[in-house]
């Protein structure tokens, strides 16, 4: 069975004060979303689709995947904010992207096998990818609905440098996602963990909490399920310039209304990334102890 990887990488960067997806961290100059595709593909997956913005389009098409090797399937969409379903109007003032979950849905036209979700600017780790991919070749016999999500203890997914959003997990005995809630603003303060309310409330957080990295598996019917709620979404959301659709959000909905389970997978693997340009450092020298113990070659696609 055919599996692909979907790359969501048209994010601003706006914390990050740069376009982080394509910035250098390997000692080729690979970017985070290299060795993704590289430790992928090592798993089994055929395709790999990016979500990119239409600035990024013809650096993408010129530049960056030529890097590639000839038979790897590369493909791409843009993720434009004036992509709307029918009936609805971009606001004068939006300038954000809607989010990870509109992000996703770009891809509806493109793939037609189960598929992952990733961050561009995400490390997830090789074993990751071999049990997301062990998931997705077995779900078909599970019928439509089974997702599923690979799961990370919250402290260590926070950043000294700065608020981060997470999508906190709260899973049943058996494994299964009972809900999902995106707290957009967790930091460290005074050695705890804690979140930000809307109303400017600070809640203390479990630093052993099953966090949401964005790395979901879905099976194509999750499309027409996630268009939907991108509907009710901007009915209440529309004239909100900085509202987000974001992915746990569509499945603490489906979940809720009982049409999708979604099993939460356990992985070895630690995760990083980078949110803040201070977070860098810490990444490349995470890259370069996997480089000088042989997870990686010093050049992934022989670009050196």
């Amino acid at each position: 069975m055919r599996t692909t990887l979907l790359i969501l990488a048209a994010g601003m960067g706006s914390r990050y004060g740069g376009m982080k997806q394509v910035d250098p961290f390997g000692p080729s100059g690979e970017t985070i979303t290299d060795y993704s595709i590289y430790d992928a593909l090592h798993a089994g997956f055929d395709l790999f689709v990016f979500v990119i913005s239409p600035q990024m389009e013809e650096d993408f098409k010129n530049n960056y995947v030529k890097k590639f090797p000839s038979d790897l399937e590369v493909d791409y969409v843009i993720q434009s904010i004036d992509n709307l379903p029918d009936g609805f109007l971009l606001p004068p003032d939006r300038v954000k992207p809607w989010g990870t979950a509109h992000a996703v849905l770009m891809a509806k036209d493109v793939i037609k096998e189960p598929f992952a979700v990733i961050n561009a600017d995400d490390y997830y780790g090789r074993k990751s990818y071999k049990i997301m991919q062990h998931f997705l070749t077995l779900v078909e016999k599970t019928g439509k609905g089974h997702y599923c999500m690979v799961g990370f203890e919250l402290q260590k997914t926070v950043s000294k440098h700065g608020s981060v959003a997470r999508g906190v997990c709260q899973v049943d005995e058996q494994g299964y996602l009972e809900g999902m809630v995106e707290r957009i603003k967790i930091y460290i303060k005074d050695g705890n963990i804690v979140f930000e309310d809307s109303d400017g409330s600070v809640i203390p957080l479990d630093p052993m909490s099953t966090v949401s990295m964005n790395l979901f598996g879905f099976t194509p019917d999750f499309f027409p399920l996630a268009e939907d709620n991108f509907r009710v979404f901007l009915r209440e959301n529309l004239d909100n310039p900085k509202a987000e659709f974001f992915i746990p959000y569509v499945v603490d909905n489906l979940l809720k209304a009982d049409i999708a389970k979604m099993s939460v997978l356990q992985t070895p693997e630690s995760w990083f990334g980078v949110t803040y340009q201070e977070d860098k450092p810490k990444v490349l020298a995470a890259i370069q102890k996997l480089v000088d113990d042989g997870t990686y070659p010093e050049s992934l696609w022989g670009n050196k």
